[in-house]
């Protein structure tokens, strides 16, 4: 029986920004709901240290769009950036992202004196998206659906969904107004930028709001180092990540020693007191062999298995253990939504065992 590897808080991630091509999209019928957006000329976009404006087919700049706190940017123009096709089946209101791209990014004239308009766009459950063959379905970081949003022509994600796909992860400057995806190893949830709504309940907090109190990435992983009696150069760290719990903001810390020792921490990203930690001694170091493939090989073995490309991923970690008298590398990487572990025969290079699950099973 296949042996899941422990993965005691899965990589929250999730999810893009996609643009559609300019169209009568307007008057599809299906599953929608009208709400109130915001388009927002006055927030900046920075990918990789770049400035990005984005267009329509036509040539037309398309504004990022602010909805329930969170900014939106075009699919079709995201599509551009992560050198993808974008078309547009409208029998099956499906959007589809594919490699490589057959067509020239499109230029246009920047708008000059555009200003912060309240408009009416629709969210559509039932708008269908598929990225290199595969259907996704979108989060925000309390597990709840996020649907596409229409306007003018224009499919829009939040921009939460931009650095998944992208493999980028997403800061938020609420004093500039600017939104960065930047080429990190892990995407932070960054869902609330900024213009939401505060809830003025006594003793009510609203998540994802931006503060400057916030002790920072850096504060909390050495919160939780100290406390395992770690140095930064004895771990590796898995990701940090930002979210709501417990009616409050915390850092959730994952980092593996070198002997893959599994430490998880939940830390109050206010105060940096310790909510919750774990620890587990998972693996069992086998005898040092020549005859063993190498990690390198067996992460190869198993991403061409899964029919993916390293840049497929957006986390990967491979070890060896012993298992079944035998030694063996275990695999475990997420593209997407789907999180695969792998089990490869040391010596031989065969798979011994495959599994794929939601990030969220």
């Amino acid at each position: 029986m296949m042996k899941k590897l422990s993965m005691k808080k899965k990589l929250a991630v999730v999810l893009t920004s996609l643009a559609l091509l300019a169209g009568p999209l307007a008057a599809t019928a299906g599953a929608s709901s009208d709400v109130s957006a915001r388009i927002s000329p006055d927030t900046t976009i920075i990918v990789d240290g770049v400035e990005r404006t984005f267009y329509n087919v036509s040539g037309q700049e398309v504004q990022p769009i602010m909805y329930n706190g969170t900014t939106y940017l075009p699919v079709r123009a995201i599509g551009e950036l992560m050198d993808k096709n974008v078309d547009w089946n409208q029998s099956t209101l499906t959007i589809t992202l594919s490699s490589p791209r057959q067509t020239p990014a499109v230029t246009g004239t920047p708008t000059l004196n555009a200003q912060v308009t309240t408009v009416t766009a629709s969210l559509r459950d039932d708008f269908t998206i598929v990225v290199d063959g595969v259907e996704r379905k979108f989060y925000d970081a309390n597990q709840a659906p996020v649907y596409p949003l229409l306007h003018n022509g224009t499919t829009y994600l939040p921009v939460r969904a931009i650095g998944e796909l992208m493999g980028k992860q997403v800061g938020w400057n609420q004093t500039t107004r600017t939104v960065t995806l930047s080429s990190d190893s892990l995407v932070t949830d960054a869902d609330s930028f900024g213009d939401v709504i505060p809830d003025t309940t006594p003793g009510a907090t609203t998540p994802g709001t931006a503060s400057g109190a916030y002790i920072g990435e850096a504060r909390a992983q050495q919160i939780a180092l100290n406390h395992a009696g770690l140095t930064s150069s004895q771990v590796k760290f898995a990701r940090t990540h930002l979210d709501w719990e417990y009616g409050r903001m915390v850092y959730e810390v994952e980092f593996y020693s070198s002997t893959y020792q599994e430490y998880d921490y939940e830390i109050d990203a206010t105060t940096g007191t310790i909510l919750s930690f774990d620890y587990d001694a998972e693996y069992y170091n086998p005898p040092a062999s020549s005859n063993y493939i190498g990690e390198s090989r067996a992460q190869q073995i198993a991403l061409n298995h899964a029919g993916l490309t390293s840049s497929q991923v957006s986390y990967l970690r491979c070890h060896l253990d012993w298992d079944d008298g035998r030694a063996e590398y275990q695999v475990e990487f997420i593209s997407g939504l789907l999180e695969y572990d792998v089990e490869i025969n040391a010596t031989t290079g065969a798979i011994i065992g495959y599994d794929v699950d939601s990030i969220y099973d």
